[in-house]
């Protein structure tokens, strides 16, 4: 249930914190507050939060470098992360998304759109969990529920966008899917004002898997697909 959901605000900025847990906790949430990037770090590791709000400039460790870490950890890679900044340009949106951010509001924002858009990705999340599923091809295999991808028993590192990006693949082997499709699929409904972060993440999962150098096909000015078989 949305009230049992632990929400972890990382804002150095007093007001706008104390602001945005003011609402989340009117809404049901157990939401606290920490104001800078190194003890943000060790709580998210020890405390496991069903969420992240995590804003981009913060004193000690920066929101995109905590961002990257919890992703490297086993322990912490499936964390929903909603990036919050006061930069609005779009190479700051695109990174936070790159590294697996799940959703991303610019200050100043509307406090109800960020609520709204917390309760959106746990929603989400919660479909995805329910809907896991392993998915071998060739050598390769992806288990959901470990959130883990490996070729002949050798665990790959992939980022949460990369994983999410070859599991509609596997999928949806043979079939044609769009960028808009992808967008729509792996990072929701995130507007990034184009389509050029599914290129770069296709061309990260080529480089790190091999396989999928010539399993996955570019369909000139639709997308790309997963040949049926390696």
């Amino acid at each position: 249930m949305e009230s049992a959901k632990k929400i972890m605000v990382v804002e150095d900025e007093k007001d706008i914190g104390e602001l945005v847990l003011r609402y989340l906790q009117r809404e049901g949430f157990s939401a606290s507050r920490i104001g800078d990037g190194r003890t943000a770090l060790a709580r998210a590791e020890a405390e496991l939060p069903d969420l992240l709000i995590l804003d981009l400039m913060l004193p000690g460790i920066d929101g995109l470098e905590i961002a990257q870490r919890l992703r490297r950890n086993s322990r912490t890679a499936l964390i929903p992360i909603i990036m919050m900044t006061a930069k609005g340009d779009e190479s700051d949106k695109l990174l936070g998304l790159e590294i697996g951010a799940d959703d991303y509001i610019a200050k100043p924002f509307s406090v109800k759109e960020l609520v709204a858009r917390v309760k959106s990705v746990l929603r989400r999340i919660e479909r995805s969990e329910k809907s896991r599923v392993a998915y071998s091809y060739g050598p390769l295999a992806l288990d959901r529920s470990r959130f883990e991808v490996s070729i002949d028993g050798a665990v790959i590192d992939l980022t949460t966008k990369e994983f999410g990006l070859l599991e509609a693949f596997l999928r949806n082997r043979g079939r044609v899917l769009t960028r808009d499709y992808l967008l729509s699929t792996v990072w929701g409904n995130v507007e990034i004002g184009n389509t050029r972060t599914i290129d770069v993440h296709v061309r990260h999962l080529r480089e790190k898997i091999p396989l999928l150098a010539d399993a996955v096909i570019t369909i000139k000015n639709l997308g790309y697909k997963l040949r049926d078989n390696p």
